[in-house]
């Protein structure tokens, strides 16, 4: 398992997992099925449109290693919505966690005349030398959560650290300072790495002691964590606070506290953000109390945009980052928010629209 794999929001680099519930592999030019997301509508651009986008559509090629969940389809949603308002004529590839296939793909987008490669996550070591390949053909090329090493890359991803801190200050309000809490995370993964820098210096800060940290990465992450949580509760029963910070571990988490009956006393704080994740904190009893995350749909349209921006030698930066959103249970249960539609009206920020735009863009509103 290479150390420098990154972690999505909402579900896990799929280079590392050798196993999923999807299967298969796709090439396709058609929306995403439907998630359960209303359709986005675009706003009107104002400005002139610059080359290359003066005249007519642009080619541009998505190569993806998705996985399961509505994480993955709401991002390649956004990033669909947002080309299509654009001008952008998008061809999606889909290695769906096998590794060959995706360098397959990049090579197969690389001859397509594609003007632009959009890599939406993958195995470094796999895909590498195509990313460099891509570069010296001339074509742009713009990455998201893909550790690779070539400096022409523009580089986009959520801020792990951002979104770390925000849900920590929720904890930190909700346990107080000198709690025993206990810590349910991963080493080893680049997202997962930078929270638990965050996760360190809280400790500190708060004057937190950690009874426990346990977690592993499988392709069932959250079943297979329950015992490991399980086990650790019955030998530190009196924390009063759990963080895991990717959404997997936090469902296990979740269900190893209400299987010990201690969801009263025993408060879990994760990260990322769906529509699954909403439906387990606003669940009857819930001891998830706070998450933290990027819109997925927003992301994918926001990671769009930068592609656009390079293209037309307007992005003027090597990197993008997307700040994350502290969300309570309480304030879901508050405004009655049952999905991201509605998340996404209650909480503008999420929307990203001030991130990688300019008056000739169409933003898409998600």
């Amino acid at each position: 398992m290479s150390r420098s794999i990154r972690l999505p929001l909402a579900a896990l680099s799929l280079a590392s997992v050798s196993a999923l519930l999807l299967a298969g592999c796709s090439q396709s030019t058609d929306a995403s099925k439907n998630t359960g997301d209303t359709a986005a509508s675009a706003s009107a651009a104002t400005g002139k449109k610059p080359a290359p986008f003066d005249k007519g559509p642009v080619k541009v090629a998505l190569v993806r290693q998705s996985g399961a969940g509505d994480y993955f389809e709401q991002w390649g949603n956004g990033a669909k919505t947002q080309a299509k308002a654009l001008g952008i004529d998008l061809t999606v590839y889909d290695a769906q966690a096998d590794n060959a296939k995706q360098a397959t793909d990049l090579s197969s987008a690389i001859n397509s005349g594609a003007q632009a490669i959009i890599i939406d996550h993958g195995f470094p070591a796999t895909i590498q030398p195509e990313i460099d390949q891509a570069v010296k053909k001339g074509i742009k090329v713009v990455v998201y959560d893909v550790d690779q090493t070539n400096k022409a890359v523009v580089s986009t991803e959520q801020d792990d650290a951002s979104m770390a801190q925000a849900v920590l200050e929720v904890m930190a309000k909700t346990v107080g300072r000198n709690a025993k809490v206990g810590y349910v995370n991963v080493a080893g993964y680049a997202a997962l790495d930078k929270r638990d820098s965050v996760w360190k210096k809280a400790l500190t800060a708060d004057g937190w002691t950690q009874e426990f940290k346990v977690g592993k990465v499988t392709d069932s992450t959250a079943t297979d964590n329950v015992p490991l949580v399980s086990a650790a509760l019955t030998q530190h029963s009196d924390v009063t606070g759990v963080f895991a910070p990717y959404d997997e571990l936090a469902k296990g988490t979740v269900l190893a506290v209400q299987n010990k009956k201690l969801q009263g006393k025993v408060k879990v704080f994760g990260a990322d953000v769906s529509n699954a994740d909403i439906q387990n904190m606003t669940a009857t009893d819930s001891p998830w109390v706070a998450t933290a995350g990027t819109d997925p749909s927003a992301v994918g349209a926001a990671v769009v945009r930068t592609t656009a921006l390079e293209l037309a030698g307007q992005l003027n930066a090597s990197s993008v980052e997307f700040p994350a959103v502290a969300i309570t249970r309480d304030f879901l249960l508050k405004n009655k928010i049952e999905n991201m539609d509605q998340l996404r009206t209650a909480l503008p920020a999420l929307n990203l629209s001030k991130v990688s735009t300019a008056d000739w863009i169409s933003d898409v509103a998600h």
